[in-house]
């Protein structure tokens, strides 16, 4: 009874969810009236003796139509199950009412409408066109069948068959009041909710903006850490309904911060115990100022707790693990994350990956493990450093206007080259009249895709220059293998600048380890193919010149990705794979999972062995092998339906879906175990893995083990897919030799 209980109360919550799409709460809520509709018409016609035909087949109907409708609403098919009733009801169970319920003379005609009623309040778009068109052919089908060939109808004992027909209209009627009601009252109630929706967010927007007038160092870092809130929220499987309020609670989460002197806030210095001391209040206060909003009661999770930390050091009630209310949890990571990824007074923005170390490193400390991992996901899925804090100017990769007297004396940040073209237009002027003045720019790769030049700076941000080009054609190759230049006639139209400046357009695009850059000044055109040391590497181009002033700058990105053949090569692309294959391709992951062999079925005792080897260009720990289980209708990692059960990393960590899997990964470090540094050498040396696979029920054990390094992965399937796939791929790394066989009988209890 209770469970019938929770699952009644799951559906009312679900109708009355305003972050869920009308058609989809009007779908549910009509499914339940039909169901205890049909369900009280089979008690009717045990009671009216009807034929027993007609009993069974609104029975068979009505079990049937329980059945799916909750494997819909457990499974969030909604969006399926709404076309597939939709063809169901209108082409097969109110036809079958029809000609085993009475026909014309019985309560028939009446139901027939519920199918024009659901397509008009359930169904949109051309969709609905076509099934209301599709109802009213099989209306007519029917009426002259019925009339035609009467043998096919089921007939009553009694003659005409008033109290089925009175019965269905006091039936159907009742649905359609309760649906326009429904409605009505929705549409009055969402009116108001949104009004008082749009007051509250006026409200934390106005509080917000108060907390960054006063710290000038963390302008948007509550809408930045309500966003990656969010972010996780969605990732552990959260409602909208519950994604929307952590996001708000995230907002205000440092409103307390209005009640600290200005001068503690924005001090450039380190500040003293006493300073600390008074900083650690801003949790309480915050607290103190939302206490009063009853309307919204948990804001105050996330302003008292997001500074508590999961091993108990936090402040200010020293709350420890699941003590901690799980918003203040998700907050505190995605503040930790904002924090280190934001400008302060005394540095710049830190490298994403040495912001994921840390995360790593506090993954049990100051961050619940749980969600460390899903934060350790997203900056895994940020190939282009997107989260983080941005300039205010979008042009230039940060610079409105860039003024060089000599060449490097002024940078714009890196502008990241991909394989969709990016074309940038500005224009250039001299700063001194009357001398000449060149635009330049460097193309370079950097972890924060910043132009370095002291040797700490390119030590920390593993800064790597190609080459120096020049806008006029000149060109000093660095680091690059070559550089292949050539210049053409410009087809541009001319324009002519005031103080004797010229307007470029420059194209630049890089597919695997070559760059090309076309710079058109509507003179000439001068193409600029270079080649990579490989093709592992990011590249960026920063923007500089010779008593060169640049302005009026903008950015633009194709919406598709160029052809792989789009740039001619100059150079043999450095592959380390071109040895020979096993079972499966070799693979070379340039990028993070750029590259995955075909996926195999699992199979009880599968052994995969394969030789590996870490990049030149791998720097972190992550680096490496990845195993991949997962399901696609096309068997291939990312294709058409794909679901991934678990992503298995050589160094131990994992990651699964929410909801189709659960995963306990268990890490022995053994005695041979000398520390990650001679990890991370040994894979760059390179060596032979063995992966092996066991199946028990709806579980699937993966074990493996490297210099030390024993993982062992339990996956439990929670849904059940046709078949599930392994592949293998990985983050900078070389795959090849890959054979797939079974586990020798004398290991199979190890495995």
């Amino acid at each position: 009874m209770d469970r019938v209980r929770k699952a009644l109360l799951r559906v009312r919550n679900y109708i009355y969810d305003p972050s869920v799409s009308i058609n989809d709460r009007s779908f549910i809520l009509f499914s339940v009236l039909v169901l205890l509709s049909l369900f009280a018409a089979v008690i009717c016609g045990l009671i009216m003796r009807e034929p027993i035909s007609a009993t069974i087949s609104t029975l068979v109907g009505a079990l049937g139509f329980t059945a799916y409708v909750v494997y819909s609403f457990r499974k969030n098919k909604i969006a399926t199950a709404k076309i597939v009733l939709s063809i169901v009801v209108v082409c097969i169970f109110l036809p079958s009412m029809f000609f085993t319920n009475g026909g014309s003379d019985g309560g028939a005609p009446v139901w027939l409408l519920l199918g024009t009623i659901y397509i008009a309040l359930i169904l949109d778009g051309v969709f609905r066109t076509v099934m209301i068109i599709l109802d009213a052919v099989i209306l007519i089908a029917c009426w002259i069948i019925g009339y035609k060939y009467p043998e096919l109808i089921t007939e009553y004992s009694r003659g005409a068959n008033y109290f089925d027909s009175i019965a269905a209209v006091f039936i159907v009627g009742a649905i359609v009041y309760t649906l326009i009601i429904f409605d009505l009252s929705l549409l009055r109630n969402e009116e108001k909710s949104k009004n008082l929706h749009r007051l509250f967010e006026q409200t934390a927007t106005a509080l917000v903006n108060a907390i960054d007038a006063k710290d000038k160092y963390t302008h948007g870092h509550s809408s930045r850490v309500a966003e990656y809130s969010k972010k996780i929220a969605m990732h552990c499987g959260k409602t909208p309904a519950e994604c929307e309020e952590i996001y708000y609670v995230a907002l205000l989460h440092d409103v307390g911060k209005i009640g600290i002197p200005e001068k503690i806030i924005n001090k450039e210095g380190k500040l003293t115990d006493e300073e600390y001391e008074i900083i650690k209040q801003h949790p309480v206060l915050g607290a103190q100022i939302l206490n009063s909003i009853t309307e919204y009661p948990d804001l105050i999770i996330g302003a008292r707790y997001h500074h508590e930390r999961y091993d108990g050091k936090g402040y200010p009630d020293k709350l420890k693990g699941e003590d901690i209310p799980e918003t203040a949890r998700i907050i505190s990571v995605a503040d930790a994350y904002d924090a280190m990824t934001s400008k302060r007074s005394y540095r710049e923005t830190r490298p994403q990956m040495s912001v994921r170390e840390e995360i790593v490193k506090g993954a049990g400390t100051q961050f619940d493990p749980k969600f460390a991992k899903i934060m350790q996901h997203l900056i895994d899925l940020d190939s282009e450093y997107d989260m983080k804090e941005k300039d205010s100017v979008q042009e230039l990769a940060g610079r409105n206007e860039l003024s060089c007297v000599k060449i490097r004396d002024e940078m714009s940040d890196g502008i990241l080259l991909g394989d969709e073209i990016k074309t940038i237009r500005l224009k250039c002027v001299p700063v001194k009249k009357g001398a000449g003045f060149r635009g330049a720019m460097i193309l370079f790769d950097s972890i924060d895709g910043r132009y370095h030049d002291t040797p700490r700076e390119i030590s920390e941000s593993n800064y790597f220059e190609y080459a120096e080009i020049w806008f006029d054609g000149q060109n000093e190759c660095e680091g690059a293998r070559k550089i292949a230049v050539e210049e053409a006639k410009s087809t541009a139209e001319t324009s002519s600048l005031k103080r004797g400046g010229t307007a470029y357009e420059i194209e630049a695009v890089k597919i695997r380890d070559h760059v090309q850059i076309t710079i058109d000044d509507t003179v000439k055109t001068i193409k600029f193919t270079v080649a990579l040391p490989d093709s592992t590497r990011y590249a960026y181009i920063g923007l500089t010149g010779e008593n060169c002033h640049m302005y009026d700058v903008s950015i633009n990105v194709a919406e598709t990705a160029a052809p792989q053949d789009y740039i001619k090569r100059i150079a043999e692309e450095v592959s380390y794979i071109n040895v020979p294959e096993g079972d499966l391709p070799n693979i070379q992951v340039d990028g993070y999972r750029t590259a995955s062999t075909p996926g195999i079925p699992i199979k009880d005792g599968m052994e995969i062995k394969f030789h590996t080897m870490s990049l030149p260009t791998a720097r972190l720990i992550w680096h490496c092998p990845y195993v991949d289980l997962y399901y696609s209708e096309d068997k291939m990692p990312f294709g058409p339906g794909f679901k991934e059960y678990a992503l298995i990393r050589m160094d131990g960590e994992n990651w699964e879906a929410v909801g189709i899997a659960e995963n306990k990964v268990i890490v022995n470090i053994g005695d041979d175990f000398t520390g990650w540094e001679d990890w991370k050498t040994e894979n760059k040396k390179g060596y032979d893995c063995t992966v092996r696979i066991r199946v028990e029920g709806d579980r699937i054990i993966t074990t493996s083990e490297n210099f030390g390094i024993n993982v062992r992965n339990i996956t439990t399937i929670l849904d059940s897919p046709e078949e599930i796939y392994v592949s293998l791929t990985g983050d900078q790394v070389a795959i090849t030799g890959i054979t797939v066989g079974t586990i020798d009988d004398s290991e199979k209890d190890e495995a």
